[in-house]
């Protein structure tokens, strides 16, 4: 193993140039206008793991954009891992925000500035250039290595489940592992071992048949407005818990353990605190900050609008008004319940007076993954060989719906081995990936592969 990781230190320069080749292409998979430039980074990227010597690469077309396949297999009696990733991106806006321009990867600081840098783009062509490490020296790698890369992450994936189920056979595997998810800081690193899930609503209350004249109407109608407010106010209660029935019916407690876990991570509210412009942390009842933002269920509004928004005053009684919704599930909630108790809550408390849409627009399971399996063990032993300290086992507050599908369709586990920072600004201007943990990404990879095989 010794040549393969001198090839990947002596290549770093290579390495990144080959990732900013990709990061120039605007693979943003949310905007119709950049399709021909996500099939562009898809060919891109079969075509790269083809000329690294990847056995079997293809690029499937489906329904949405394309996913690139790629299997490599020497093995008849070894451990095959199925790597996960993604080539799409966020879109940049607002553009006028960044420092430099978001596709013309700008390093500075040994960091590389890009949209994608870090989600995913950075952090999936760790495991190519890892492959690249062994082939190149003439040594296969230790495990069999399926890779499925997708091109509608951004967008909710939903060409990916269809495209599992109907390929059971072709993707069977061992375990999946993924590196799309963050340390839990530059010196501190960890595997994430559970994902909370989502569940995304749309609320719109209607009153009048049209916006009135607030003078002629006012006193006498009732405000869609402020009746919508009244009910998001009411969604929690005065020490922050969720007010919904049954919402917290399935919600597997956190253990003693665990909260000594969380109690032991070297994280400062107040640092945390202040990188978001806060003085205080509102928790529920006598959580932690890092409880409540990775393993306790929330329900927040992402957006509201009703009435005139306009520069100066109108004088208007409005029609409408919505909401979007969000909530983070823990285990064992289940995404299509917690919507179906959202919208019954909803349709208990709305007057007569007004209707009431509902929409439940998307949602994804929560995931816990068992600590001991021995994959998880192989990248504690790599990235411990890596950092030179031994990772933390941390929960995330973001979804990765896919790692549930994983589980239900495929019936694997999957290793959660990110290399990113929460401070990475993903989906933000001047997205960012420190090029020191590229590398160690890399390292990482080709260890886990190792002490894999030998688990």
């Amino acid at each position: 193993m010794s040549a393969v990781l001198e090839y990947a230190k002596d290549n770093h320069d290579a390495f990144v140039s080959d990732l900013i080749a990709l990061l120039r292409i605007p693979t943003v998979s949310t905007d119709p206008a950049y399709a021909s430039d996500v099939a562009r980074g898809a060919e891109w990227l079969a075509d790269h793991m083809q000329g690294i010597g990847v056995d079997h690469v293809e690029v499937v077309r489906t329904e949405g954009h394309p996913i690139v396949y790629a299997e490599h297999l020497p093995h008849d009696d070894r451990p095959t891992v199925l790597i996960y990733g993604h080539y799409d991106v966020q879109p940049p806006d607002p553009v006028e925000l960044w420092d430099s321009p978001p596709f013309e990867p700008t390093q500075k600081n040994n960091t590389l500035y890009a949209r994608g840098a870090c989600d995913d783009k950075g952090q999936m062509m760790m495991h190519v250039k890892a492959i690249e490490s062994f082939l190149a020296v003439g040594e296969q790698p230790p495990v069999n290595l399926k890779f499925l890369i997708e091109g509608e992450e951004e967008c909710g994936s939903p060409s990916l489940a269809p495209f599992i189920e109907s390929h059971r056979d072709k993707l069977e595997a061992d375990v999946v592992l993924i590196s799309d998810t963050a340390m839990f800081a530059e010196d501190v690193p960890s595997i994430t071992y559970g994902l909370r899930g989502l569940a995304y609503v749309e609320v719109e209350l209607t009153g009048p048949n049209r916006d009135l004249h607030s003078g002629i109407y006012g006193g006498a109608v009732h405000n869609p407005a402020n009746t919508l407010s009244r009910m998001i106010a009411d969604l929690h209660d005065e020490d922050h818990r969720i007010t919904v029935k049954g919402f917290y019916d399935n919600v597997i407690p956190l253990t003693e353990e665990e909260r000594e876990t969380f109690a032991s991570l070297p994280f400062k509210p107040e640092e945390w605190l202040g990188e978001i412009g806060l003085s205080e942390a509102i928790t529920e009842g006598d959580y932690s900050v890092k409880e409540a933002i990775s393993a306790r269920p929330t329900l927040d509004v992402n957006g509201l609008w009703s009435g005139y928004q306009g520069e100066g005053a109108k004088t208007v009684l409005p029609s409408k008004a919505g909401a979007k919704i969000s909530c983070r599930l823990v285990p064992d909630q289940d995404p299509i319940e917690i919507a179906e108790k959202l919208k019954a809550h909803f349709e208990t408390h709305v007057p007569d007076t007004m209707t009431l849409q509902f929409k439940n627009l998307h949602g994804g399971h929560p995931v816990l993954i068992d600590t001991s399996h021995p994959a998880m063990q192989a990248a504690a032993d790599a990235i411990e060989s890596v950092f030179g300290k031994e990772p933390y086992f941390t929960r995330e507050g973001g979804s990765i719906p896919i790692v549930a599908d994983f589980k239900r369709l495929l019936g694997l586990d999957s290793v959660l081995m990110g290399f990113g920072l929460n401070s990475d600004a993903i989906h933000s201007p001047n997205e960012h990936f420190g090029l020191d943990r590229y590398a160690k990404g890399i390292e990482a990879s080709i260890r886990f592969q190792m002490e894999y095989n030998g688990a």
